[in-house]
């Protein structure tokens, strides 16, 4: 029987009472096993402290996550955040070089909403800290207070590409999606490609032109509920099937 594919879950930094923790949604870990066949493996935000090479030696694919803070805008020459916003260095440290490394060397990628802006980031991409004060862009942020079904139910439509890796898993031209953020692409990096956009023309997937393997960024949330909606499904069977190929190659 072959072996499970050992698939990388992000980790952001957050502290608890007194002590820091590495911690990670409980639907991105359980989506990597239900959705993609994978054994989800932790990775902590250590930064400099993990030998990113050796980590990337033993992984057959990496989910990069969603999270509740946002990448520090020096990371692409952004102007200084507003008082409150929510920042992790310890993960940006850990995940930016990572990302680079990682789609190098031909292990499967899989980003998610901060994961996304994480992939742009990483190659030379820069982000809207406010899409909704953008003019003409539409308010993707989830409504507050409410129970998290309602959060994280279908909000808007999404256009998908043709001829492009979401064309390729089967998706129709167009689905609907949650819509949980408040960041989004302001400049696409070079060497992406988009595969999706919302109807107010933001990019809200795309995927990396030259990678060796599965390199794909989606702004929404498809580990959501993953069983039951068919084109989220799809996107995490690709990637696990993705990652068993590099399984059986290793």
């Amino acid at each position: 029987m072959p072996r499970l594919p050992l698939i990388g879950v992000t980790a952001c930094s957050k502290q608890i009472g007194p002590h820091p923790y590495h911690i990670v949604g409980d639907k991105y870990v359980r989506a990597v096993a239900v959705g993609a066949g994978g054994l989800p493996l932790v990775i902590p935000s250590l930064g400099e402290l993990i030998d990113l090479p050796t980590l990337i030696d033993n992984l057959h694919g990496l989910l990069f996550t969603g999270s509740p803070s946002n990448v520090e805008p020096h990371h692409y020459s952004g102007p200084a955040s507003e008082p409150g916003t929510l920042h992790d260095p310890a993960r940006d440290q850990t995940t930016l070089p990572l990302l680079r490394l990682a789609i190098e060397a031909g292990v499967p990628v899989l980003g998610i909403c901060r994961g996304f802006q994480e992939m742009n980031v990483a190659f030379g991409g820069t982000l809207h800290q406010k899409v909704h004060a953008v003019a003409g862009m539409m308010d993707h942020r989830e409504p507050e207070n409410e129970p998290l079904d309602v959060q994280y139910a279908p909000r808007h439509p999404l256009f998908i590409e043709p001829g492009g890796l979401l064309d390729s898993f089967g998706l129709p031209s167009e689905i609907t999606v949650n819509s949980i953020h408040g960041q989004g692409v302001a400049r696409l990096a070079p060497g992406l490609r988009v595969e999706a956009r919302a109807p107010d023309g933001l990019v809200e997937a795309f995927s990396v032109s030259d990678a060796k393997s599965f390199a794909l960024g989606v702004q929404w949330h498809p580990e959501w509920q993953v069983r039951s909606n068919p084109n989220y499904l799809a996107i995490f069977q690709a990637f696990g099937e993705a990652c068993r190929k590099r399984a059986g190659q290793h």
